[in-house]
């Protein structure tokens, strides 16, 4: 470790460029989006350094057009894990001993790289893989993963300026070594967010590991992209070695390897409860306890109190549940509306999703566009099919879908009787929105079915307009959600403002975009040095009197 204290320009958030007819970077992303959507990208897994193709391909179809290919992706095998892993173990000596500014410098260029001439590409990118509208790209491939690189340079300096005090007529002098854990890191990331699949790894190497990475077989687009921008960077090789390889033959490699040594994760619940007991069975084997950091799913609510302004409600259930169809960790999937208010908020709903466009993320007038694949897609159908049938359920706005050309799942409005029916409590990860009517006069009681319907704590929010009532969600609620917003819907969490995590079945809350993660990654070292060591072994108290 560098001695002497170390110093960073204080990071701000990227700002969100707006993209309106006319504008500069609206004219760019069209351009960089056509350009890609009539060209077949060959996507290698990067495996210290190298380009490695298999020749066993995988296409990368749009889901809101899935027969159209623009790429191909190499598909690994077991080989190709021990090589990543190898990789990561040869580099690491290299890399932990980098000097504090030559490693932040990567990643510093690398948040500018993203931000400036990669910005339009990686947007296209998240679009056309991910099928995420402009707005939903720019605020997640653009700015949080800048963002990330930027707070989590900051953050990183900070910790390693965090030493012991030592007055300064002391004979010891204390400090702390705060070492990278001993062993490779492995990260695996979702579809969902290109700023996760990048903040992942990079959170781990910004402490002086070494990683392997996987990312979801569904984001392979864009993770090429970022990898494209950790190589332009500077990015030694073997320091982030992406693969694309089978979930559970990765699984068997990396957890039974004596030298795992933490893992980074973004996923379901059932997964990462399955890795956490594989891990736990295995403890014998490795050379030190893995960390083991996971963000998982949620069943995300929004909460209303009669005082609340019923408009402020519906935007923020159309904009909670609604936007990217859903298939956000932090949607709104359950709400709990007051009936004093529910007759305006159910027509100004039904009013407001008639409106709402739904098709491909390249015309710019569409608000909603395709699930992730067919498997989801599935999923919903029969969800949605299941609320048609069911006698204490209600579609009141959407309930249509279509796969002919695209996994297009209208936004859909659920009005259940039962406050504890599946789609309240079960996580569909798609633009399905549940919503229980209570009485005005039990908010009480109803905060209290809302702590308890799900396993989940991740996100939610409450609504009111009376602040003794704010008071006494805000404090029954206390567990229901690692994020909680109040009077806005629970999604849109800003790096090095709202860093994000939840707790119970939601994960280990160990807040992406904090301090608190990076702590994680690294193992402490107390150093005692003593200047003006004794040289005889009595203490004063042995003295005769």
């Amino acid at each position: 470790m560098d001695k002497g204290f170390y110093h960073v320009p204080q990071a701000i958030n990227e700002p969100i460029l707006s993209y309106a007819p006319g504008s500069k970077e609206r004219k760019e992303v069209q351009a960089a989006y056509d350009k890609m959507w009539n060209e077949t990208l060959d996507i290698p897994m990067v495996i210290n350094g190298e380009k490695v193709r298999t020749n066993n391909t995988m296409r990368v179809l749009p889901p809101h057009d899935h027969g159209h290919n623009v790429g191909s992706f190499h598909f690994g095998e077991a080989k190709h894990v021990h090589d990543a892993i190898n990789a990561a173990l040869e580099a690491k000596e290299a890399w932990e001993n980098m000097s504090w500014a030559n490693r932040s410098a990567i990643f510093l260029k690398a948040a500018d790289l993203v931000a400036g001439p990669y910005r339009a590409r990686i947007n296209a990118a998240t679009m056309i893989q991910q099928s995420k509208t402009i707005f939903q790209a720019e605020i997640d491939s653009a700015c949080e993963l800048a963002d990330f690189l930027r707070f989590n340079v900051q953050y990183a300096t900070e910790i390693y300026n965090e030493q012991p005090y030592t007055h300064s007529h002391s004979t010891i002098w204390n400090r702390v070594d705060y070492r990278p854990l001993e062993g490779f890191t492995f990260a695996i990331t979702p579809f969902n967010f290109t700023a996760i699949a990048g903040n992942l790894p990079t959170s781990m190497a910004m402490m002086g590991n070494t990683v392997v990475w996987k990312p979801s077989l569904s984001q392979m687009y864009s993770a090429h992209i970022v990898m494209e921008i950790f190589e332009e960077a500077g990015m030694p090789p073997g320091v982030i070695n992406m693969i694309a390889t089978d979930p559970q033959e990765t699984a068997d490699i990396v957890f039974s390897h004596p030298d795992f040594a933490g893992l980074h994760y973004t996923g379901s619940t059932e997964v990462f409860q399955n890795i956490w007991t594989v891990i736990g069975a295995n403890i014998k084997k490795y050379r030190t306890y893995p960390r083991i950091v996971g963000e998982t799913g949620g069943k995300d609510f929004v909460m209303v109190h009669k005082s609340s302004k019923a408009q402020q409600v519906i935007t923020a259930l159309i904009r909670g549940a609604f936007e990217f169809q859903g298939q956000k960790c932090s949607a709104a999937s359950r709400a709990y509306i007051p009936d004093n208010l529910w007759p305006e908020v159910k027509q100004g709903l039904v009013n407001t999703m008639a409106e709402l466009k739904m098709g491909s993320p390249r015309d710019f007038e569409n608000f909603i566009t395709a699930v992730i694949h067919e498997g989801a897609f599935d999923k919903l159908a029969s969800y949605i099919d299941r609320a048609k049938a069911d006698k204490d359920a209600e579609i009141i706005a959407g309930g249509n879908y279509d796969k002919s050309k695209g996994y297009f799942v209208e936004p859909t409005v659920v009005v259940t009787t039962d406050p504890k029916y599946v789609t309240m409590e079960t996580e569909l990860f798609g633009p399905v929105l549940t919503i229980y009517v209570y009485p005005a006069d039990q908010f009480e009681e109803t905060l209290t079915l809302v702590d308890e319907t799900s396993p989940y704590a991740l996100t939610g929010s409450l609504f009111s307009e009376d602040r003794y009532a704010l008071e006494y969600g805000m404090h029954k609620l206390r567990n229901a959600a690692g994020n909680f917003y109040i009077n806005d819907k629970p999604t849109g969490a800003v790096v090095g403002q709202q860093p994000f995590g939840g707790a119970r079945a939601s994960g280990t809350n160990d807040k992406a975009g904090s301090k608190q993660n990076l702590y994680r990654w690294v193992s402490p070292r107390l150093i005692k040095e003593t200047l003006v060591t004794p040289e005889d072994y009595k203490y004063p108290f042995l003295a005769k009197d």
